[in-house]
């Protein structure tokens, strides 16, 4: 692990990500769509979601990765930075938590308008689907099927929109702990734990990895929630690219409310290495990226 460059190995696949993204993402969408939608996608983020699914790829298919099970990894991790991507043009519209920052730039509703906004965010999840169903493609129909039925998962009810429900209904309300876990694991947990999954079905995984990678993604997803809380107190907007303070403007419940913040950080510390130790165990050989992403969400600054 000593000899693995996580620097390295993100910025190639970022690369690569980016390229995919400016290739797909449509400029010419009517009436100012596409660059509404270039504009939520396109030079910012951390990518983390995009990371997850090509690390995960990797460490399945290790030595025997073909050109189909590339390109529906790069595929996959394309869909799912834009279901995130739309989640977030939703998300800071006045009608959920009215942010005007994002990323370091103005929110898509601030620059667009709500209307431009919410129609760049429908087209946004509309196009995640279509990426993962390409036309006369070597990608195996099972796997195109598979991939979307995981992805509209952790992106629906059950998972990231559920949590966003379960979030906006408890501002103000006392919740438990347990509360406080499930409603992260699905706002936030759900599309980490997606794209780890995402990646094994790329791969055409054994269930033996994809369970190992599933104990690896459920517990990487909620420490980064616990880190993201600890940031909104911790850092600046400036550094943070959105605005610093909102959970606890807004009187919302968080691992800091719950823990302190020297509980939170110990809690995030648990569940990152929780997630190494899914690696550990797990029969997987080339875990190196997910040991060092992992890594990053425990001491990210933003």
């Amino acid at each position: 692990m000593n000899s693995f460059d996580i620097q390295a190995w993100s910025s190639r696949q970022l690369m690569s990500v980016e390229q995919s993204l400016m290739q797909w993402v449509p400029a010419d969408a009517p009436a100012g769509l596409g660059e509404a939608m270039r504009y939520a996608v396109l030079d910012g983020g951390k990518r983390l979601r995009p990371l997850l699914v090509l690390a995960s790829m990797q460490a399945c298919a290790g030595d025997q990765l073909t050109a189909p099970m590339s390109e529906a990894g790069m595929r996959a991790a394309c869909a799912v930075e834009l279901i995130h991507a739309y989640s977030l043009v939703h998300d800071d519209m006045p009608c959920m938590d009215n942010d005007v920052l994002r990323r370091g730039k103005p929110t898509v509703h601030v620059k667009y308008g709500q209307a431009g906004a919410l129609l760049a965010g429908d087209a946004l999840q509309s196009l995640a689907f279509e990426l993962l169903t390409p036309q006369d493609s070597a990608i195996p129909a099972q796997v195109q099927a598979r991939l979307c039925g995981l992805l509209a998962h952790g992106a629906g009810h059950a998972g990231m929109a559920g949590g966003q429900a379960i979030d906006l209904a408890s501002v103000g309300i006392q919740l438990s702990i347990a509360q406080l876990r499930q409603m992260h694991r699905c706002k936030t947990g759900a599309l980490l734990e997606t794209s780890v999954l995402m990646g094994a079905q790329a791969a055409q995984a054994s269930m033996q990895a994809t369970n190992a990678l599933l104990s690896y993604g459920q517990a990487l997803g909620i420490a980064f929630q616990v880190v993201d809380d600890i940031l909104d107190v911790t850092a600046d907007t400036s550094t943070l690219g959105k605005t610093a303070g909102k959970d606890a403007e807004n009187n919302k419940p968080t691992y800091v409310s719950f823990l302190g913040l020297d509980g939170a950080r110990k809690e995030a510390a648990a569940l990152a290495a929780q997630a190494q130790q899914a690696l550990a165990d797990s029969a997987l050989l080339q875990t190196q990226a997910l040991q060092g992403l992992a890594d990053w969400v425990l001491q990210r600054q933003h």
